[in-house]
Parts: structure tokens; C-alpha cells; sequence
């Protein structure tokens, strides 16, 4: 019995080892890049994963615009906003030029219109956000003293490894928001559709902490197959959040998973 059991724990080093084994690809891929970082890519029927990097796909990271993913749910939810709704902007200057002006929910989601959404979570509050992230397992679960900042200013943060969890959930339409809402959200979410995938995405970046981080999140449908992704790149300014959706998408190639 104890032979039996020592078999079975080193099967589980070897298959555990195996599964986190430099992929040798995506190392090159980053290495090409000259940046640093991690991405997880998993399959939806098969159960392949492809990894680089695990021990920072393991590290907690803010996840900046890619919370508009569950937020914008939230917030059809609350009825704060409406699939069709117009967010009328303040002729204030909010910093950006594609913010400056009235938004529409797909907008908003678009230029990552961080003004809108903090108006989101002002009207919601932090009680029902707290509720929210609880039934939502949604990384941490912290949300900090300020309602209309907490998924930026490092209160709340996610794992790579989380973000692909709550992206399948998503996918599976297995979250507890209409199913009305859910589809609003994955219509905004398509970057790329043609006769051989479909591409729902958000990026994300980082700037408030020593560490600057870009992500690149979402999930990339096949003719035969649902692709999940998490990028999370080490950013040192403006110029790599290109590498954010470039990287992903070689790595998709790379992989066969599109061509």
C-alpha cells in the first residue's frame, strides 16, 4: 500500500513538472520581444494548457481595465447603464482624447474610458461591489477604502492563472447576471471576427506601482475548439502595450491555434 502510494505521488511530481516545463516557444517569443512577463493559454475541450512563466501566472497583479470584464456586468446588472445607453461627458478634459466626448457602453469599453467607469461604481457602492466579488470569486476579493478606484490602485488584484478561471466561467455563461447581459458584454468584447475565429478580448495596463504591468485577457473561438488567454507583460512605458495583443496573438499562432 505504501509502495502504491509513493507511485501515485511520483506520478503526480512528473505530470506536475511536466505541465510547467519551460515551453521553450513561448519563452522565445518573450525573449524576441526583449520583455518579461507570462501567459496562459487553455483549451476549452481538449483541457491543453500551454504556460510561460508560471511562477508570475501564480503572482497577484492589479487587474487595471481588464476588471471593465466583470464590471461592465455589474453595471448592466445595477442598471446604472444600458446596452444603449449615452454617458454624457462633462467637457471636462479626462486626460485622453478618445475619452474626452459622450460614450456609449461599447465605447466605454472600447478606449477603456476610466471616467465612465468610476461613475459606474460611485452609483453602486462598496457594499454591493463586496457581494459582487465574493459571489464572483474574483481574485482577491479586496476592495480598499475607494469605491471608484479600487480595481487600479492595487486593493484588488488577480492571478493569471484567475483571470483564465473567470474567463471559462464567462464563456460557460455560468455567472449569476442575465443572460441578456452576458451576451451585451461578449458582443463588446469581439476584436477580431472572421470565417475561422472569432476574438473576444480587454486589455489592461498597470502604472501606479514600481512594477508597471500590461494584460491582454479573453478567449478566442475556433471551428473546433474555445481558446482561453491570459498575457501579462512587465511594461517599461507607453511603447510595449502593443506587445500586449501582439505577443498573444503569435502565440496563438505559434501553437497552431489559428493561423
Amino acid at each position: 500500500m505504501i509502495k502504491k502510494i509513493k507511485l501515485i505521488l511520483l506520478i503526480q511530481i512528473i505530470c506536475s513538472s511536466y505541465l510547467f516545463a519551460t515551453d521553450l516557444q513561448l519563452e522565445n517569443i518573450f525573449k524576441n520581444k526583449n520583455i518579461d512577463g507570462t501567459i496562459v493559454i487553455e483549451s476549452l475541450n481538449t483541457k491543453k494548457i500551454y504556460i510561460y512563466n508560471d511562477k508570475r501566472a501564480q503572482t497577484l497583479l492589479s487587474p487595471a481595465s481588464t476588471f471593465k470584464i466583470p464590471h461592465t456586468l455589474i453595471a448592466l446588472n445595477e442598471g446604472v447603464v444600458k446596452a444603449d445607453s449615452v454617458i454624457l461627458w462633462d467637457k471636462t478634459d479626462k486626460g485622453m482624447t478618445p475619452w474626452n466626448k459622450d460614450q456609449t457602453l461599447q465605447s466605454a469599453f472600447k478606449v477603456s474610458c476610466v471616467w465612465c467607469y468610476k461613475e459606474f461604481a460611485s452609483k453602486i457602492g462598496l457594499d454591493k461591489y463586496k457581494n459582487y466579488l465574493k459571489e464572483l470569486d474574483y481574485g482577491n476579493k479586496t476592495i480598499g477604502l475607494d469605491v471608484s478606484d479600487f480595481w487600479l490602485d492595487g486593493s484588488l488584484k488577480i492571478t493569471t492563472f484567475e483571470q483564465i478561471k473567470f474567463l471559462k466561467r464567462l464563456y460557460k455563461n455560468d455567472l449569476p447576471f442575465k443572460i441578456e447581459h452576458i451576451n451585451t458584454l461578449k458582443q463588446i468584447m469581439i476584436e477580431e471576427k472572421n470565417e475561422n475565429y472569432t476574438l473576444r478580448a480587454k486589455s489592461g495596463w498597470s502604472t501606479r506601482f514600481e512594477s508597471e504591468s500590461g494584460w491582454y485577457v479573453g478567449f478566442i473561438e475556433t471551428k473546433d475548439d474555445v481558446w482561453f488567454f491570459a498575457t501579462n507583460l512587465i511594461t517599461h512605458g507607453q511603447k510595449d502595450l502593443v506587445l500586449r495583443k501582439e505577443i498573444t496573438i503569435e502565440a496563438l499562432k505559434i501553437k497552431g491555434i489559428i493561423n
